[in-house]
């Protein structure tokens, strides 16, 4: 068997596929959706206890239980949040550092609540949050069970916002700082920000070009522009005016749908009036996760989780396999050289954004191994739509020539965590085997 080509047939894109779709707080039931991730908030001063003192045991204990079911964690840090006092490391309150406590009514659709917000221009403050950040991507830069981190640490919910108390925001020679320190500190691991700001922006620092992701909090509430002056701070018209629209094809689009919207976003009959389409706004921003409670807090009635799970398919990267060609070719003596050429599409809204790397063998009739290719191309990059191109080849003995016949190309994306969930092709007519493998026999 000199060479074989075979067309391997397609099917929807895989719902739970690592790092992509709908994430639920941390330890949801059992079954109630299918996903890759959990969230879960944290307070600064449950991490940070002295100027150069740091306790990761919570951020631990979430990430290790997060990976024992198979998930990745997205994770928060806040210093303010109504109705839960507490958030400021202790040794900077001891230290002198002011703080405002006023009541938030912009907490809807939940009661008004006391906020406390620290003094953001204090130098003790700002050495504070530098080194935090900085020890953050000491330890867990890369950390292959950390998903994605949004910014977090300024405004209320870490959201980079003190609304309606504008007086209180940092300035941006604050924001500047925490983004230069994250940008330093987090080299691999994807860092998303709330606010997408263009060098006229009275509030925010320009984001453009800095490398990181975004994250929408009102989603299909406050995602795609009208066109209003009033709805400027919709997400996708402050993408526009920051000259961020195109930033989903290197940096991922993540967040909230909004909670009035929990659940019933998915639901074939309108809902409230400022409530915008879902599959518009994955659509507009190539959103490639976001948090829904709705979906995980109970069992979703038939239709709903129906209409969801065609939602939610097809979001993030969806590689699907077009056609593969394994042949033999001469080589260095005594040898033969096989080379495996995979064709394949990716199929979802966004590119891979994590640098995963893909695997390649090639088994006999009984499935005994014959071949490990050493290749391990890249999946990043590859926008929806685009095609592209896996080769692998390693050199054969001609004696396992005969050998061939039967054979099977195997191919996966692992998944860099132990025990972590792998990446499932778009594709039927293919058996699964353990470990993600998809087998496209000769």
């Amino acid at each position: 068997m000199p060479r074989w080509e075979r067309t391997v047939a397609p099917a929807r894109p895989v719902i739970g596929n690592p790092l992509a779709g709908l994430v639920p707080y941390a330890s949801p039931p059992a079954n109630r959706f299918p996903h890759s991730m959990e969230f879960r908030y944290f307070s600064l001063s449950d991490l940070m206890i002295g100027p150069r003192e740091f306790r990761w045991d919570s951020l631990e204990q979430f990430l290790e239980s997060v990976r024992r079911r198979g998930n990745q964690g997205v994770f928060r840090v806040w210093m303010q949040y109504p109705g839960q006092p507490g958030g400021i490391p202790e040794f900077l309150l001891r230290d002198g550092l002011k703080v405002h406590q006023w009541r938030n009514t912009n907490t809807a659709p939940f009661p008004p609540a006391d906020v406390v917000t620290p003094d953001y221009s204090d130098k003790r403050l700002r050495a504070a949050l530098a080194r935090f950040i900085e020890a953050l991507g000491n330890r867990y830069d890369g950390d292959p069970r950390i998903a994605y981190v949004t910014a977090g640490l300024l405004g209320t919910w870490g959201e980079w916002h003190d609304y309606p108390r504008t007086d209180l925001w940092a300035s941006k020679t604050v924001q500047d700082e925490v983004l230069d320190a994250y940008r330093s500190a987090m080299k691999r691991t994807p860092v998303l920000l709330r606010t997408p700001a263009g060098p006229s922006d009275p509030h925010y620092t320009p984001t453009r070009g800095r490398g990181f992701g975004y994250h929408d909090d009102s989603f299909c509430w406050a995602t795609v522009e009208t066109g209003r002056e009033e709805d400027s701070w919709f997400f996708e018209a402050r993408l526009r005016a920051a000259g961020e629209r195109d930033a989903w094809r290197k940096h991922p689009i993540g967040g909230e749908i909004r909670p009035e919207a929990w659940g019933i976003v998915f639901d074939n009959k309108p809902g409230p009036k400022e409530m915008q389409p879902f599959d518009r706004c994955v659509d507009r921003t190539h959103a490639t996760w976001l948090m829904d409670t709705g979906m995980f807090r109970e069992q979703a009635p038939a239709a709903r989780m129906s209409r969801a799970l065609e939602a939610v398919r097809r979001m993030g990267f969806a590689p699907q396999i077009n056609r593969l060609t394994v042949e033999l070719a001469p080589g260095s003596a005594p040898q033969t050289r096989i080379q495996a050429t995979v064709a394949w599409t990716n199929v979802g809204n966004a590119p891979h954004y994590h640098g995963w790397t893909t695997e390649a063998r090639l088994t006999d009739v009984k499935g005994d191994l014959l071949v490990k290719f050493a290749q391990r191309p890249s999946v990043s990059g590859t926008q929806p739509g685009q095609a592209g191109k896996w080769v692998f080849s390693a050199p054969l003995s001609t004696s396992s020539r005969e050998m061939l016949r039967g054979a099977s190309l195997q191919i996966r994306i692992p998944n860099p965590m132990p025990g972590g969930k792998p990446v499932r092709f778009a594709n039927s007519g293919g058996a699964t085997t353990p470990g993600g493998w998809l087998a496209i026999p000769a």
